[in-house]
């Protein structure tokens, strides 16, 4: 490094600062059109060149040190800074999804249980149609040969069965239509 007049490196430095601290905030302003990350930036590149002192002789060789550093450096926070907006970005989609699976999982557990509560309020012949229907996926002829009653027998217990459910389950229809278009 260039010494200053009194051969103190320390007063060398300072010098360096003074000269080039505000052109190379302005530089690295260009790039990261931030003040403060400039700021951050400069300062580091300083407290490099400090660490770099006995390396670096030549004034020429020291303002080609100050500006590939303060370019290198910037590059490395526009990096650094795009990987942690990548980061917080997955991080907060995780959290966003956790929470609505959470809801969800919320929201089906009870709709479940209320079902089975309706289903077991259901009388006995119209709990056993309905469940050979929805549940097993029978159709209404082979439910009614399996129990020995007429297609229409069984076509009247689903629609009691359904009325009974739309009764029960009023509240909780448009979430089971979202619900049903989701999955």
């Amino acid at each position: 490094m260039e010494k200053a007049k009194d051969n103190h490196p320390l007063a060398t430095f300072e010098q360096l600062f003074h000269v080039y601290h505000a052109r190379l905030h302005y530089y690295a302003f260009t790039m990261l059109k931030d003040p403060d990350a400039a700021d951050d930036v400069v300062q580091l590149v300083f407290k490099k060149l400090w660490e770099k002192r006995d390396e670096l002789l030549m004034e020429g060789a020291i303002k080609g040190y100050l500006y590939k550093a303060t370019h290198n450096l910037c590059l490395n926070y526009i990096r650094d800074n795009k990987i942690r907006k990548q980061h917080t970005s997955a991080a907060t989609a995780h959290t966003v999804n956790v929470e609505s699976n959470t809801k969800d999982k919320v929201i089906t557990g009870e709709l479940t249980s209320l079902i089975h509560q309706v289903m077991g309020d259901l009388p006995p012949q119209c709990r056993l149609v309905f469940v050979k229907s929805r549940m097993e996926g029978k159709k209404y002829a082979d439910i009614a040969r399996e129990m020995d009653i007429s297609v229409k027998t069984v076509e009247a217990q689903i629609g009691k069965a359904l009325k009974i459910f739309r009764a029960r389950l009023a509240d909780y229809l448009v979430v089971i239509l979202i619900i049903g278009i989701l999955i």
